[in-house]
């Protein structure tokens, strides 16, 4: 049962915010290194290989899985369906520090960090690259702006600033709302785009004109499931009761948007002719069988059951499929599928780039755990333990 959202009354250090901290450290550490020595000491990419799974993962992948911020606001207060308010928040703290932690592996990725700030000065309206950069940015704010009045509920008393604020949204906050929709379905797709302009340096299988159209169907597909997924991890993790009431009718949607998605991807796979590389063997095609058979087709499948959507344990699995499929699909585009003209060899990821994308994930969860320790996010109340 939901109620009106509260700190969590629980014990922040525990074995799991301890491993968490111990792999932000790890990550730390690399980090030194990485602009101490340049990301050559720290990464397998060079001039063949320009991106690796900083951009694969940590940013392809990133921007995608936050996109239960604007799937839930979209339906929660767009489409008036308060029902689902009691998700909205957690899925706008998951937004917010997913994409904050984008815009951060962006700048490490950059060779010249400190010249990032040059493609807000000298802009090529031209380039999708910079849309998607305006974009990113400007939700990134946005995201923060609607998060406020989580932090005037409890701070409010403290900082005058944050409750002078939140009188202000109060009246105002539709509109950021709807700028956050927008923001988001501009750079979903045009993340797409960036793959457009490169048919010779892609496989066959992933390189199509409506990759844009495919990113933002994909993200609409992953934003409900994400949500499904944070929710069982936070509520079992946290001891709190079940929200298995909003999760259940939230599934029912996914049915129809990641039906869309499947539709237009085998769809497009057939108008191309490209699905006669599908049983070459090769890591390409095995790549995609699994992406596209684990990840949409057989979660679609199971989601057409009520047993499943009813079942915490079922709709999880079920939704972690559509997540993880949606990752793998970022991944097989950036990295998989790039066909390197002059490389002499295939791009691994370095130990280094693994830490740093594992310590990111961690840092995302260990904030997590702080906001909802500290600040009214979650609605659902601690489990009573039967003595």
């Amino acid at each position: 049962m939901s109620h009106k959202p509260q700190p969590i009354d629980a014990p922040f250090w525990t074995p799991g915010t301890l491993v968490m901290a111990a792999l932000m450290f790890a990550a730390a550490v690399t980090l030194v290194f990485r602009y101490t020595y340049g990301l050559g000491a720290v990464t397998n990419l060079d001039n063949h290989y320009p991106w690796g799974i900083w951009i694969g993962l940590d940013v392809a992948s990133g921007v995608a899985l936050a996109a239960g911020g604007f799937t839930t606001a979209f339906l929660a207060h767009i489409m008036g369906r308060h029902y689902y308010e009691a998700i909205t928040r957690p899925a706008l703290l998951t937004a917010a520090l997913g994409y904050t932690f984008v815009a951060i592996a962006v700048f490490i990725d950059i060779g010249r960090s400190w010249a990032i700030w040059k493609a807000v000065v000298y802009q090529n309206h031209n380039s999708a690259l910079f849309e998607v950069a305006m974009c990113v940015m400007a939700y990134v704010t946005v995201l923060w702006i609607e998060f406020i009045p989580v932090l005037a509920e409890r701070l409010g008393e403290k900082i005058p600033l944050l409750r002078f604020l939140d009188r202000i949204l109060d009246k105002t906050m539709w509109v950021f709302i709807l700028l956050g929709v927008v923001l988001s379905c501009m750079h979903q797709s045009s993340l797409g785009t960036l793959l457009v302009i490169a048919p010779t340096k892609m496989s066959e299988l992933w390189y199509t004109p409506l990759q844009p159209l495919l990113f933002l169907t994909s993200a609409f597909a992953v934003g409900y499931p994400m949500v499904v997924v944070e929710t069982a991890i936070a509520t079992s993790s946290l001891k709190l009761e079940s929200e298995m009431h909003i999760l259940t009718p939230l599934s029912r949607i996914t049915i129809l948007l990641l039906g869309i998605y499947m539709v237009l991807k085998l769809g497009d796979l057939v108008y191309r002719d490209a699905y006669v590389t599908l049983l070459d063997g090769s890591a390409q095609s095995n790549s995609f069988l699994i992406e596209v058979g684990l990840g949409v087709v057989l979660p679609w499948l199971m989601l057409l059951f009520g047993k499943v959507r009813r079942s915490r344990r079922l709709l999880f699995i079920a939704a972690l499929l559509v997540v993880a499929g949606v990752m793998l699909n970022r991944f097989n585009v950036f990295v998989v599928s790039f066909k390197a003209p002059y490389a002499t060899g295939p791009y691994y990821p370095a130990i280094g780039e693994i830490i740093v994308t594992v310590g990111a994930v961690a840092t995302i969860f260990f904030l997590y755990r702080v906001f909802v320790t500290h600040f009214p996010v979650l609605s659902a109340r601690r489990q009573e333990v039967s003595r």
